[in-house]
């Protein structure tokens, strides 16, 4: 309840900074006011509260997934320094989209009422269509930012579609009365609870980008602003997933039979979708959006087997997971503006093929350790966060006697090696440009804080666990 506040508030803070002359206190404004909002997060650490007529709860759990988006955001904007220098006629507005969209994130993930529910999606989603094209001059964001609005706004219609479908054979918008007519109904559920239900799951998987509801994803991400598309393959999927598993385990439990079937087929063709096409890909980026996809299916794991270990594997891994995608976006920045600049080129194409890293590791060993530590972790080998959380998270399908499931998962992750060590073989063993990277005290911060999260977090993995 304390973020929701409080990043409104700033967000509407921000927009009039922005008529300030200067744009240096922009930023600092905004890795302050997410500060403030994770501080107040942990406020009613271990209570439980009901808001707006028990449409929003808090708990530990919806805490630390709202702590997780915070923390991305946090190094998302603090590597958003030169597209706002750069690109953006007026920074306060997309750093105001940002904390707005944080809204959204924070009411899907502790909603207790589809209407919350709908509501979080809608303006998480709004925001990330005007992100995506705020590259205005590009033809490629124009474009991505078109198709991710037709494809999200038909998906939104087909959930909320869904949702009036659960109102009337339940009753009711809230969770707790749902898994009351799941769990007590008379004569057997009515049809339409099934269709609903699967129309509900149809839209709330498109968020993630899970197959065969992923094909917007390539385009979209690789059309965006790289730091935007860093922001929606981390916060996007965090909230998208803590609102599935909020949906699952509360309300749909009583029918487990019924859709953990369904979701373990999507995903076993979300991992072979996924890690499969990455293989084919020459543009960084858009195999950076390939293994989104594929991590969408690691994640799914834990829910097609949901039980006692899926709140933990599902955030140790959303964690895991996010950390080590900011790094590599962060790189890329980096690597793609200085390519570009050599090459005198204005298609940023070529610029974010896996040969823009050539020798990248003996010009700038910082940036280097920070791209392969972020490319193991996502493998992932061992002492890496990575490593553990998809030990988690196949520890779930173990437990649940999914071993088909476990197998493809286990066979996809060594389709992953040879993509993501490619970027390695490239940065290590190639030869490439003699011009060294010039690196900002903010990003080397932000990188070296990744590398210390990822590497922490593989050596203890126990740690986040003691803490929370």
């Amino acid at each position: 309840m304390f973020p929701i506040v409080l990043l409104s508030v700033f967000a509407v803070v921000l927009l009039f900074l922005g008529f300030l002359k200067s744009r240096s206190v922009l930023l600092p404004a905004t890795l302050l006011f997410l500060v403030v909002a994770l501080a107040v997060n942990f406020l009613d650490w271990n209570k439980t509260y009901l808001y707006f007529n028990g449409m929003l709860r808090t708990d530990n759990l919806s805490m630390v997934f709202t702590a997780i988006v915070l923390v991305s955001s946090f190094l998302v904007v603090a590597l958003s320094g030169s597209f706002a220098e750069e690109e953006a006629a007026q920074p306060a507005e997309y750093y105001a989209i940002i904390l707005f969209s944080l809204v959204g994130a924070v009411m899907m993930i502790g909603y207790e009422n589809l209407i919350m529910l709908f509501v979080g999606v809608e303006i998480l989603s709004v925001a990330m269509y005007v992100l995506t094209g705020s590259d205005k001059r590009n033809l490629r964001s124009n474009e991505a930012a078109l198709k991710y609005f037709l494809m999200g706004a038909f998906t939104t219609g087909i959930m909320l579609f869904g949702m009036a479908l659960l109102y009337g054979a339940s009753g009711s918008f809230t969770l707790a009365g749902i898994a009351s007519y799941a769990s007590h109904a008379q004569q057997g559920l009515s049809l339409i609870f099934y269709v609903g239900l699967l129309m509900l799951l149809i839209g709330l998987l498109f968020k993630v980008s899970a197959a065969p509801f992923h094909f917007w994803t390539p385009d979209v991400y690789d059309g965006a602003p790289t730091i935007f598309t860093a922001y929606m393959s981390t916060v996007v999927k965090t909230a998208g997933f803590a609102a599935l598993l909020h949906l699952l385990s509360v309300s749909f439990t009583g029918i487990y039979s019924f859709w953990s079937i369904i979701l373990a087929v999507i995903t076993a063709i979300t991992l072979v979708a996924g890690n499969v096409t990455a293989v084919y890909q020459n543009s960084f980026k858009r195999m950076m959006a390939y293994s989104s996809i594929s991590h969408a299916g690691y994640l799914l794991i834990g829910l097609a087997a949901l039980g006692i270990q899926s709140r933990q594997a599902i955030v140790f891994y959303s964690l895991a997971y996010s950390v080590a995608t900011i790094s590599a976006f962060g790189v890329l920045l980096l690597v793609a503006r200085q390519r570009s600049m050599q090459t005198l080129s204005s298609n940023s194409t070529s610029s974010e093929s896996f040969d823009a890293f050539n020798g990248l590791a003996k010009q700038n060993p910082l940036l280097g350790l920070a791209m392969a530590t972020s490319m193991l972790s996502l493998a992932g080998i061992p002492l890496t966060a990575g490593f553990w959380g998809k030990f988690y998270m196949f520890s779930t399908a173990v437990a649940h006697g999914q071993i088909w499931l476990l197998v493809v998962a286990v066979l996809m992750s060594a389709v992953g090696i040879y993509y993501y060590f490619r970027v390695i073989i490239a940065m290590y063993f190639r030869e490439g440009a003699t011009e060294p990277i010039r690196v900002s005290p903010v990003f080397q911060y932000v990188l070296v804080a990744t590398i210390i999260l990822t590497i922490g977090l593989g050596v203890a993995p126990g740690l986040l666990q003691g803490l929370f």
